[in-house]
């Protein structure tokens, strides 16, 4: 039976919005908060939501919502403008497990996107959308990364949460050893001691792991140094760099069919 709640200060209500708000409470829970009914639904189409918030306007247009698994309640337009990290909220809420993994899941052969310090949200997003695109396995978010599952990300990526493996290490070290254990050869985005792009040949290579750095400073020199080789976009002249995310989707596009 579907629950009503009208309240803004409903004690779930207040236990969503920090879920929205908080990583460190995303973390401890292991949920997060979704917003938006493209979002959510496709998010559910490969994790199950555990509460799902509606208003009953979306609910009269979107009938299929009840099918939803998860607990769920029909919340008042008060109550959703409160949950909302929106202007205008469109007036669905899924609350679903936040699904990591460690380093132990690197596998041979595998492709992966590894993130060193990229701190905004939208840009962590985008790269996992990109990530799902062109078929790699998972995104490795290193140091001071923003969280995957804040509700900026989360719409970035555009439901793409469920489709990559998403894994945490405290130092982009730790992750280029496990690279090196599985065979995986790994790949830096960089302006300086690098080969442009189009000299990298994709076709024999045992995997790929590819780093991008910081939107303003890039990756750190050591990481660069430790990587097995560096590589860049060929752009025009005068112009010194890209977007983290428009570099990114380009270089993923790149080792698409390694």
């Amino acid at each position: 039976m579907t629950e009503v709640i009208a309240s803004r200060d409903n004690e779930r209500v207040k236990r969503a919005c920090k879920l929205r708000d908080s990583g460190a409470r995303r973390a401890a829970e292991g949920r997060f908060l979704a917003e938006g009914l493209r979002l959510c639904t496709d998010l559910a189409q490969r994790l199950p939501p555990e509460e799902v918030y509606c208003t009953q306007k979306l609910l009269d247009a979107h009938p299929e919502l009840a099918a939803l698994g998860g607990r769920h309640f029909l919340v008042s337009d008060a109550v959703a403008a409160k949950l909302s990290d929106t202007k205008a909220p469109q007036g669905l809420f899924c609350v679903f497990p936040r699904r990591t993994k460690t380093l132990e899941a690197v596998r041979g052969g595998g492709r992966y996107v590894c993130l060193e310090h990229i701190q905004d949200p939208a840009n962590v997003g985008a790269l996992l959308r990109s990530a799902a695109a062109f078929g790699f396995a998972g995104a490795v978010l290193c140091g001071n990364c923003a969280d995957p599952f804040s509700p900026k990300a989360a719409r970035a990526s555009m439901g793409t949460l469920a489709k990559v493996d998403i894994i945490f290490a405290d130092e982009t070290g730790q992750a280029l050893a496990a690279f090196k254990a599985c065979g995986i050869p790994s790949f830096a985005a960089a302006l300086q001691n690098s080969v442009p792009l189009e000299r990298v040949d994709t076709q024999r290579l045992p995997g790929a792991a590819l780093l991008i750095g910081n939107e303003g400073n890039g990756l750190l020199p050591g990481t660069v140094a430790a990587a097995d080789k560096a590589v860049r976009i060929p752009m025009a002249a005068g112009v010194e760099s890209l977007n983290a995310a428009v570099a990114g989707g380009v270089l993923l596009w790149h080792f698409r069919e390694v």
